[in-house]
């Protein structure tokens, strides 16, 4: 951990005590399994000014007494990265398959999202015993085989992505956004991580205003990242395609190098 980004989680761990908690159970009616999504990308020390501002509008999710959680994610894909390609070609119907370990409330599930033609996203998931391994299980096959017109037998678990995730909730407005820190990809024997950066979600059932991304908006930041998938796939395969990403993926390296949002947006 660099002296930036350490100072930066510990202020960024005193404006979240600011928070009032959500437990899981309360979070329930926010679940949103079908909704849209809009990402964005900061430099982790721009994240507390912007907690700040948040102030009491938004409750934030904790698990076991705790509001920074730990998820451990392995993504599937066919040896000819289907799944990557139709989202570099931006196909419509493109999916996602992965086995995500939510570490500190000990649960694991098979998840799958899909992107459909109308902008939406799509989430289906079943319990998992977190066992994780390379090829899907009979159970797993046969959700995969219900769920998407994907042949399960051609999928391969082979891109691990960690990270730590605090996810703040607003029951009012029905929103939920999910603040991803200190991510790692690693393949085989590749390795990358971005400390310096944080992911930031808006998940909503449907595009309206919200003082979150105003704040945002208001701080310089634009919208606009690259999926965590997509992202750990470009830093850790060799010659893959990524002309489509090639501005999103320059600015998350430039602000992973120190530049500000608010002079790259």
């Amino acid at each position: 951990m660099n002296k930036y980004q350490k100072q930066s989680l510990a202020a960024i761990s005193e404006e979240l005590k600011e928070l009032n908690p959500i437990s899981l159970a309360q979070m329930d009616s926010v679940s949103l399994m079908d909704r849209v999504d809009v990402k964005y990308v900061i430099p982790i020390g721009e994240l507390p000014q912007i907690i700040h501002q948040i102030n009491r509008d938004f409750k934030i999710l904790e698990v076991a007494e705790k509001r920074v959680c730990t998820y451990k994610t392995l993504y599937f894909d066919s040896p000819e990265l289907k799944l990557y390609n139709d989202h570099h070609s931006g196909r419509a119907g493109r999916y996602k398959v992965r086995l995500r370990n939510y570490v500190d409330s000990g649960t694991s599930f098979l998840e799958i999202k899909e992107k459909n033609n109308k902008g939406r996203t799509l989430k289906t998931r079943i319990s998992d015993k977190g066992n994780f391994n390379e090829l899907l299980s009979i159970e797993q096959s046969t959700f995969v085989e219900k769920q998407t017109p994907l042949n399960p037998k051609e999928l391969r678990g082979n891109l691990w992505v960690n990270y730590d995730r605090f996810t703040l909730v607003s029951l009012e407005d029905n929103i939920r956004v999910t603040f991803d820190l200190n991510l790692s990809f690693s393949h085989e024997n590749r390795n990358k991580q971005y400390e310096n950066i944080v992911i930031v979600e808006v998940k909503q059932s449907k595009v309206s205003d919200n003082k979150l991304e105003s704040i945002l908006r208001n701080n310089g930041v634009r919208s606009g990242s690259i999926s965590k998938y997509c992202l750990g796939r470009i830093v850790t395969a060799n010659g893959i395609k990524y002309n489509r990403f090639k501005s999103k993926f320059s600015k998350i390296n430039k602000l992973q190098n120190g530049v500000s949002s608010k002079t790259n947006s």
